[in-house]
């Protein structure tokens, strides 16, 4: 599988396009941004592995941690035995601190367009950083 100039542009959208529905809380948007059958795994976050956009979305609004900001940063997109993926880095803005996150996704191309089938969402921090090589 090759992707085209315009995948390539569509999934750097999907993935900006990600912090700004969640900054504005737009719960009712995530169909935009994840398959029905996503697989979110915050576990490194103390969460859980949320299946489906429908526990998804129902998490989300009861969540009371949002970051007030995500900024997309570093955006690598790759094709690797015909599954797109795209590793890319996350800030996150909060009233006291701020933090640095690594999401993994897999995508999958729908009728309406890229969307994210799975995201497994790292936090970064020092004790995780490999050893030089």
């Amino acid at each position: 599988m090759e992707l085209s100039v315009q995948d390539i542009l569509a999934i750097n959208n999907l993935i900006n396009r990600y912090g700004h529905i969640i900054d504005e809380r737009q719960w009712s948007r995530l169909g935009e941004l994840f398959t029905d059958d996503v697989i979110f795994d915050m576990s490194d976050f103390n969460g859980e592995v949320l299946n489906g956009l429908e526990m998804l979305s129902e998490s989300w609004k009861a969540l009371d941690g949002h970051p007030l900001a995500h900024h997309a940063t570093n955006i690598l997109i790759e094709v690797i035995d015909d599954e797109v993926t795209v590793l890319s880095k996350g800030i996150g803005m909060y009233r006291d601190r701020t933090g640095s996150t690594v999401y993994r996704d897999a995508l999958r191309k729908t009728a309406d367009g890229w969307r994210i089938a799975r995201r497994i969402a790292t936090k970064r921090r020092y004790d995780t950083i490999p050893e030089p090589s």
